[in-house]
C-alpha cells in the first residue's frame, strides 16, 4: 500500500455537483454517469499514478473502479464526495467481478476506523513489510500490527494471484540490479518511485523498494 496524497476534485465534478437544486439533486446511483464519472475515475488513476489504492498493481479506467473508501451505504453523505473516492483494481461492471476478488470488491462494506490501513493516511507505508517470496506482512510495530493484519485479510492481499505478482516483480528487478553499485542500486530504488513520462509508477513498487532497501543497500 502506497500513501496517496489527494488533489482537487476536477472542476466538472464541482460544477455537476453544484447544479443542486429542489428539482435535481446529484446521486451516485441515478445520475452520477459521464462525462463526469469518467472524468473523476482518470483523474484518481492520475493522482494514484495509475496503481491500485490497495495491492498497487497496474490499473486503467478499464481493469478498476472508482472505491469509496467509506463505503456509502453505511456513509451516504460521503457518495459523492472526492475525499473519500480512490481507484482500485478490478472493473466496474454489471456482472460479478473476476475470480479470485481482492481489493475493493472483496472489502465491500466493511469499513472500521481503528482496523482500517487507510492509503490516505501518510503513515500507511510503514504499516507493512515485505517478502522476496511476494508476501506482504504486518510490521512488527505493536501499534500497527493489528490493522495491518486486519487489512491484509479484508483486502485479500495474500491471496496467491497477489503474491506471485508482487514475487515476479521484485525478482524482476533483483535481477535488473545484479552488478550494480550500492549507489547506483539506491538511485535505482529511488527512481522506482517517481512517475515516468506516462505519469505512471512502477506496479508494487513499494514492495520492491523495500526489499532493496532491506537486504542490498547497506
Amino acid at each position: 500500500m502506497k500513501y496517496i496524497r489527494k488533489g482537487k476534485e476536477p472542476e466538472e465534478f464541482t460544477n455537476w455537483k453544484n447544479l443542486e437544486n429542489d428539482d435535481w439533486k446529484p446521486n451516485w446511483d441515478d445520475n452520477f454517469q459521464a462525462p463526469e464519472k469518467p472524468i473523476v475515475h482518470e483523474a484518481l488513476l492520475k493522482e494514484q499514478g495509475y496503481l491500485c489504492c490497495y495491492c498497487g498493481m497496474g490499473i486503467n479506467r478499464k481493469n478498476s473502479h472508482i472505491e469509496h473508501l467509506k463505503p456509502r451505504t453505511n456513509y451516504p453523505d460521503l457518495a459523492l464526495d472526492y475525499t473519500n473516492l480512490i481507484a482500485s483494481c478490478q472493473g466496474e461492471s454489471e456482472q460479478p467481478p473476476p475470480q479470485p476478488v481482492h481489493c475493493g470488491h472483496k472489502k465491500r462494506y466493511w469499513y472500521d476506523e481503528n482496523l482500517m490501513v487507510s492509503p490516505l493516511d501518510i503513515n500507511c507505508e510503514n504499516c507493512f513489510r515485505y517478502s522476496g517470496f511476494g508476501d506482504i506482512l504486518a510490521t512488527n510495530e505493536s501499534s500497527k500490527k493489528a490493522a495491518a493484519e486486519t487489512s491484509i485479510e479484508k483486502l485479500g492481499l495474500n491471496i496467491p494471484k497477489l503474491t506471485r505478482m508482487r514475487r515476479e516483480a521484485i525478482d524482476g528487478i533483483l535481477q535488473a540490479v545484479q552488478g550494480l553499485t550500492n549507489e547506483e542500486i539506491k538511485e535505482f530504488a529511488e527512481a522506482l518511485e517517481k512517475l515516468d513520462t506516462n505519469g505512471q509508477r512502477t506496479p508494487f513498487c513499494f514492495a520492491i523498494t523495500y526489499i532493496i532497501n532491506k537486504y542490498l543497500i547497506p
